[in-house]
């Protein structure tokens, strides 16, 4: 955790005369520490960030950052510039600039670890002792907390030749103090500890000086694009501003590291809402009836004081804001702009994630009271009327029962939830209730899926009518409910039930006579999609479709051997990569040799999710490997004709598989096939930045580093 920094990521020189030089220059310093795998990639999605927003800062700071699948760790890499570089603050050029790299699945314990970091970007103190940094060294351990600002000034002195020597010693001073402003560059600058800011509660809000009985409180939120560097900031210059106007200032960051929503009681409770962001505010109806200003993320770091006296000022004069429009989950969300076809996809996903959980219980109780009673099992009288505690049949018969009645709320559950992320929770009601008619009429998943859709456009409908002040508080209660599913029920009863069900009979009829090679095809078609996005939308396609054909009391042959299919080849990408960095470490970096060794267990427990990191590093290499493995051991596993009644479980469902010795080959072939595509894959590359062996060990002063910096601007091939 501490090594997000080392002094090889600090340039206390840095020489670029421009914002795109300056990153260029100190991802460079990422990328021979195999922190960046595709400098230009990497440097591409930087400018995106850039192109949203600038990142310069009053006080000369800029911050450059942005999230890439081009990171393999979250990094910080630090440059000071004794000329400074526009990166487009008010104030002037930057001479203090931190590039800051974080992976698209970076986790919350080093984004918390940068939102410190950003947090410190507002202490004057902490900047002065940057500036004033006599070597790499101190400055990483400066930024890296190991430090304070105070100890680095006194070893500083400590270290400190003579005045008499100091001038014949110039050559050695600080680049910081030949071009950075004296009152900001020289040591004794920096605020003594009885002259710096008062540390802060982080227990609650302060104030400072005399204040009145009932201090004026606000509540604010801070959001920006990447949820890094700037939220924080604006959060940590409000709170200051806060303690110096007297007032009670509580900030709700919803930054990466996720947020904690503030006290319902602290929001009813205050005089005014600050939200300064650049990005949707969560949940942003909590404010509604209060006071407010709205403004982007900068003006919360760069003129706090005057958003706290606007806010005053319009508490005062007793300006509300109206309620919000109401947000589905789905839209609080997203992100601004995005299209229908964008929406369709939450929305759906929303109901497949809801559906998830009841398919692995269900599922896998079924799968229990199988192996405990065998195939019969499905024969046995209710256990409400026979249950013996010392015979296993009937805690079979319990089993396959409780997993019965957990897969029958498959359907409804889907259809509720695509409503809830259409609709809120307005559209529930609609949407469980046509969910229980697909059932009732035999139409399926398919049924589900447009009761979903259906339910979700005939509430959204009914809440766009204008009706009575007097009418709307039996709206949500007593109104949406009746007409949407009055609406539905007729829809899915008497318009378009029958079509979808005789197209879900089909669907079932054809899966039923798949035999030979049009189920082999479809076995390796299913192993694609299980390993393209690991875990993403058209993994979850697949998965819904397998687990739509067990989901009966009495699955055919057919679907059973489709559900073995999809979790054999969802197994293989984690195995394949824990298996290529056991074979050929040097191939890979020291964090991906880590993942390896917990990819063992995701990949035998049928977790796909536990091939990302790797795919997130080097997609081009990776995905197709993964996609060639899992097409493998899909065709095999339907050309074996193995069988599987449970969803999930990966190896520890083993004994509920037909035939599962020839099961498990396809697996390990597919696996086998994978590792060695990969292996072949990237030998072409090399070995991996900081891999045992690699070019940027064998040369300590850089020269291989920058011969890796230029290899990855060249085309990448796969």
């Amino acid at each position: 955790m501490s090594e997000m920094i080392t002094a090889d990521l600090v340039d206390l020189d840095l020489s670029a005369e421009t914002k795109e030089a300056a990153a260029r220059a100190l991802a460079e310093r990422m990328a021979a520490l195999g922190r960046v795998t595709d400098l230009a990639g990497f440097l591409a999605d930087v400018a995106t960030r850039e192109a949203q927003m600038p990142t310069g800062l009053d006080g000369g700071i800029g911050i450059p950052h942005c999230r890439s699948a081009h990171v393999t760790e979250p990094t910080l890499a630090f440059g000071r510039s004794a000329a400074g570089i526009d990166f487009g603050a008010a104030d002037g050029p930057a001479d203090l600039v931190f590039l800051i790299a974080a992976p698209t699945g970076a986790d919350d314990a080093h984004l918390t670890i940068l939102s410190a970091l950003a947090r410190q970007l507002m202490n004057a103190e902490f900047t002065a002792a940057l500036r004033s940094a006599a070597d790499t060294a101190t400055a990483a351990a400066l930024i890296r907390g190991d430090v304070t600002p105070q100890q680095a000034a006194a070893a500083q002195v400590e270290a400190a030749p003579p005045s008499g020597e100091a001038a014949s010693g110039s050559a050695q001073t600080s680049p910081a103090d030949d071009g950075a402003p004296a009152e900001a560059g020289a040591p004794d600058a920096a605020p003594t500890p009885s002259e710096a800011p008062a540390p802060k509660d982080t227990t609650g809000p302060a104030t400072a000086g005399p204040t009145p009985e009932h201090p004026f409180r606000i509540v604010a939120v801070t959001s920006c694009p990447t949820g890094i560097a700037h939220t924080y900031m604006a959060a940590e210059s409000l709170e200051n501003a806060g303690r110096e106007a007297g007032v009670d200032l509580v900030v709700e960051t919803q930054g990466s590291a996720g947020f904690t929503r503030l006290d319902p009681a602290l929001i009813a409770a205050a005089d005014g809402v600050i939200l300064a962001h650049d990005v949707p505010v969560r949940d942003k109806d909590r404010f509604a009836g209060k006071p407010t200003v709205d403004v982007g993320v900068k003006a919360g770091i760069n003129r706090p004081g005057e958003l706290i006296a606007e806010i005053r000022q319009k508490a005062a004069r007793g300006e509300t804001t109206a309620p919000a429009a109401p947000g589905t989950p789905v839209e609080r969300t997203g992100e601004p702009g995005e299209g229908y076809g964008t929406k369709l996809r939450k929305w759906l996903m929303s109901g497949v994630s809801y559906m998830v959980p009841f398919v692995a219980a269900g599922g896998l109780l079924i799968a229990i009271g199988f192996a405990l009673g065998g195939y019969k099992v499905n024969k046995a009288p209710s256990v409400m009327d026979h249950f013996v505690w010392t015979q296993t049949d009937s805690w079979a018969a319990l089993m396959f029962q409780i997993g019965g009645v957990a897969f029958a709320f498959l359907v409804p559950v889907l259809a509720g939830y695509i409503a809830y992320g259409i609709a809120d929770r307005p559209g529930l009601v609609p949407g469980f209730v046509g969910g229980s008619i697909a059932l009732t009429i035999n139409a399926g998943f398919l049924g589900g899926l447009a009761a979903g859709l259906i339910s979700g456009a005939v509430v959204t409908a009914i809440q766009r009518v204008r009706i009575p002040q007097a009418l709307r508080g039996i709206m949500p209660v007593v109104v949406i409910p009746l007409i949407s599913s009055a609406v539905v029920g007729f829809l899915m009863f008497v318009v378009i039930g029958k079509p979808i069900a005789t197209a879900q009979k089909g669907m079932t009829d054809w899966l039923s006579g798949l035999s030979g090679a049009n189920a082999v095809l479809l076995g390796a078609l299913l192993g694609l999609m299980m390993c393209f996005d690991l875990g993403g939308p058209v993994n979850k396609v697949a998965y819904t479709f397998a687990t739509a054909g067990i989901a009966v009391s009495d699955p055919s042959d057919s679907a059973m051997k489709i559900m073995a299919a999809v979790m054999a080849a969802g197994m293989v990408p984690p195995l394949a990569m824990a298996l290529a960095t056991t074979v050929r470490g040097r191939l890979f970096t020291e964090t991906e040799r880590e993942n390896g060794k917990a990819a063992w267990i995701l990949g035998a427990s049928f977790i796909s999710e536990g091939a990302i990191p790797f795919a997130a590093a080097d997609p081009l290499r990776v995905i197709p490997s993964a996609m060639a493995g899992g097409a493998l051991t899909g065709a095999l596993s339907m050309a074996f004709g193995a069988t599987l009644r449970a969803p999930h479980g990966g190896v520890f469902v083993v004994p509920l598989i037909g035939n599962p010795f020839l099961y498990l080959i396809a697996v390990a072939a597919g696996v086998c096939a994978s590792t060695a595509l990969v292996v072949a894959l990237k030998t072409l590359r090399g070995s991996a930045p900081g891999a045992p062996g690699g070019k940027r060990e064998k040369d300590e002063h850089g020269q291989a580093a920058r011969a890796g910096s230029a290899d990855r601007e060249q085309p990448v091939a796969a």
